[in-house]
């Protein structure tokens, strides 16, 4: 994940935003300008404008709707996307809506983003019934890339159930994302999990690449 342009989609309930604000924060610690641009218009719950604050004291600048409610769902997309995405000095993340309609934000920016060195990543989430099979992830791939005009160029595992997340689901997880990879073409990524989660797999799965996350989107007290 070394492109200067990542793009983060993903099913509703995939994990995407988490993976997205995660990524921005690692991300920081080896750029000096690190932006993440919230265009999901689709989903009410767990945007990565929630943490703008948080995210501003770690050096990363998040923007959003253009409403100052956070909470406020208007598909209003402030003009410095563009700007984000075309600044060459700096790290750029995408944080799209996880479904066709959500994607569909990206078709007005694809004439910009295919002039940058950009990758797109689909995030996987083996437990969510939309993309539990090789089938409905080819599926979710198809529509993607005919909604946002764009190709998806890689792959992420984030099977999970929040804290009561296990191994045995990171396994399942791996065993369709790489049904998928064999599929396409497309490579893996990374795998995630939870950091306890993490420490399990490497003592018994050394061999998967794992990406391990802290939970910035769910508060202390939710499940």
């Amino acid at each position: 994940m070394n492109k200067r342009l990542v793009i983060i989609t993903g099913h509703y309930g995939s994990g995407k935003t988490e993976f997205a604000v995660n990524y921005s924060v690692k991300c920081a610690q080896n750029h000096e300008k690190v932006n993440i641009a919230d265009l999901d218009v689709v989903n009410p719950y767990f945007r990565s404008r929630e943490k703008a604050e948080e995210l501003a004291e770690k050096g990363i600048r998040v923007i959003g709707s253009m409403i100052g409610n956070s909470t406020l769902e208007l598909p209003a997309i402030p003009p410095e996307v563009r700007g984000m995405i075309e600044d060459e000095d700096a790290k750029t993340i995408l944080d799209v809506g996880g479904d066709p309609e959500g994607a569909r934000i990206l078709a007005g920016y694809s004439a910009y983003i295919k002039e940058q060195d950009y990758e797109m990543l689909l995030i996987v989430n083996a437990n969510r019934p939309q993309t539990k099979t090789l089938e409905d992830v080819l599926g979710y791939i198809e529509s993607i890339e005919a909604t946002s005009k764009l190709k998806i160029t890689g792959l992420v595992n984030n099977t999970h159930l929040l804290k009561s997340t296990t191994v045995e689901d990171v396994i399942r997880g791996h065993k369709l994302v790489k049904e998928v990879s064999k599929e396409t073409g497309l490579p893996i990524m990374c795998e995630t999990a939870i950091k306890t989660v993490v420490d399990e797999i490497k003592q018994s799965c050394k061999d998967l690449s794992m990406f391990p996350l802290d939970l910035y989107m769910r508060e202390k007290w939710m499940s």
